[in-house]
């Protein structure tokens, strides 16, 4: 009976000697240098050019002169050797550019406020108020995301018409939320399954209205999910075309996407150093917002995907 610890001790001391050791069988392949250049270093950095490749080309075509840009023979098409800052120039002062970004980040800012207000709602009643058929309504909004907008929009710009939108930013404010709410609603879903139902339990027998519960105690602990809500219904605004083509025509309403296209190119001549001072000024906004705020917008995305 005296060597029952003892012996319980050593067990402890085996298991614990034992799965050391498959942990570092498990990594073993990570130890010599070949096979880490093989499995981790050479396809990161492969994923990294990739990535980045097209940032870089655009940069580079930003700055080049106009008599390097076409002549692949002379100059290298992979570097410049006296950049210039001349289509920034023509883009900021010379053309409508600053009010197209403007109108771009109202359009964006507005419709993504919209469409996360919309979704908070509907995800909170789908997910905590207990009603027949809220899974099959929750599986409809997702549905709704697979609709895709070359179909909404010729419907959607007979409405537009008949309020009097048209030529508008009020038209793509109110035509965004249709491809946002849905996605949005379903991240939200899975998000706020992953709150604990209990301390709206408590919430309520303490005499806490529905809307207390959903303003002081949801959405401050669902503030990761809201973050990631927001980025994706921002980009999605800032990058969309086809509903800014559809329902803006004068130049000075246009959004950056459509103007930068409709305004540099005229008809097979293509004013490369604009176009792409254009682009990569446009998506600064972007790699900006994605910089500070990516470690909210993957958890929120796992916490979705696991839900």
């Amino acid at each position: 009976m005296t060597d029952l610890p003892a012996a319980k001790v050593d067990l402890k001391r085996i298991l614990s000697t034992q799965a050391r050791v498959d942990n570092s069988e498990g990594m073993s392949y990570l130890q010599s240098l070949p096979r880490r250049l093989v499995t981790v270093y050479l396809p990161l950095s492969i994923i990294i050019l990739i990535l980045l490749f097209p940032f870089y080309w655009m940069a580079l075509t930003s700055v080049k002169p106009d008599n390097q840009l076409l002549d692949m023979e002379t100059y290298s098409p992979f570097w410049v050797w006296s950049p210039t800052l001349k289509h920034f120039h023509k883009l900021l002062f010379e053309s409508y550019y600053p009010h197209w970004l403007w109108n771009t980040m109202y359009v964006a800012v507005c419709a993504t406020v919209l469409s996360i207000i919309a979704s908070v709602m509907a995800a909170y009643a789908i997910v905590r108020l207990r009603y027949k058929g809220a899974s099959v309504v929750g599986g409809l909004i997702f549905l709704a995301y697979l609709v895709p907008p070359s179909i909404l929009f010729i419907p959607l710009s007979t409405v537009v018409f008949q309020y009097g939108l048209f030529d508008s930013p009020f038209a793509l404010i109110l035509t965004y939320p249709t491809i946002l709410i849905p996605f949005s609603t379903w991240l939200l879903m899975g998000y706020f399954k992953t709150i604990p139902f209990e301390l709206e339990e408590c919430a309520l027998i303490d005499g806490a209205s529905r809307w207390q519960i959903l303003t002081k105690i949801v959405l401050p602990l669902a503030v990761p999910g809201l973050i990631s809500a927001f980025i994706f219904c921002f980009t999605l605004c800032w990058n969309e075309f086809i509903y800014a083509l559809t329902f803006l025509q004068s130049t000075p309403h246009k959004t950056v996407p459509v103007a930068i296209v409709n305004e540099f190119v005229d008809g097979d001549v293509y004013r490369w150093g604009a176009l792409m001072a254009g682009a990569l000024a446009g998506s600064l906004p972007l790699v900006i917002l994605y910089a500070f705020f990516v470690e909210h917008y993957v958890s929120a995305m796992t916490g979705a995907v696991k839900e």
